[in-house]
């Protein structure tokens, strides 16, 4: 099925890989804007960042439209098609969380306790290695090479810890004595950091399923 696809299209392949690029590059914006005023959302590097990831979160955007646009405008294999697609919409959800994630903190204006700071360090950092693998992992996919279930493995291995991280964090913020309002805002900040390893375990497993229906 890939074969066929792939051997036909050499510009939707391209595509991906561009994609690709500009998804890692997205994710370094990201965990750069955040470590570089992670309490102070008013400083210009993280504003300049914050415009960056967007910049990236909007090419993302048209390079998803831009190969919906070519694979629907040939006579391609339907399941392929349709699996590629729906992996690309997949992993095109985690740039428009990155993207959320630093409106959130610049918008709201908000500031995060220094308590919470190691916990929301380590956080960022082990989201980021969990979406760093799925480049490498869709490469394998287009390749037809091994690895694809163990990158699926250290993917869910960094969700887990994701999760302990984020239930920690959110523990903390409502036992914590700060302004109830804030407590409601870091909540949902604190959530939707989370949901960024959600999405890329869902991607990741989603990866795995089309390697194995290659191999029927």
């Amino acid at each position: 099925m890939f074969s066929f696809f792939f051997k036909k299209e050499k510009k939707v392949e391209r595509l991906i890989y561009a994609y690709l690029k500009n998804f890692n590059l997205s994710c370094k914006t990201f965990e750069n804007a955040l470590f570089s005023c992670i309490n102070d959302p008013y400083c210009e590097e993280f504003n300049f960042l914050r415009k960056q990831t967007h910049k990236y979160e909007s090419k993302a955007d048209d390079l998803k439209n831009e190969l919906n646009n070519l694979m629907y405008g040939k006579i391609l294999i339907p399941d392929s098609r349709e699996d590629i697609m729906r992996l690309v919409l997949a992993l095109d959800k985690i740039p428009s969380i990155l993207d959320a994630v630093l409106s959130m903190i610049k918008y709201q204006h908000l500031v995060l306790p220094d308590e919470m700071l190691d916990d929301f360090q380590a956080l960022t950092k082990a989201s980021m290695k969990a979406c760093r693998i799925l480049p490498r992992q869709v490469n394998c996919l287009l390749k037809k090479e091994k690895g694809i279930r163990e990158f699926m493995n250290k993917v869910d291995e960094k969700e887990s810890y994701c999760d302990h991280i984020e239930k920690k964090l959110i523990k903390w913020v409502f036992q914590s004595d700060i302004d109830p309002f804030l407590k409601l805002q870091l909540r949902d900040l604190i959530a939707k950091l989370g949901d960024i390893s959600d999405q890329a375990d869902r991607v990741s497993k989603r990866i795995n399923i089309l390697a194995l229906k290659r191999q029927v």
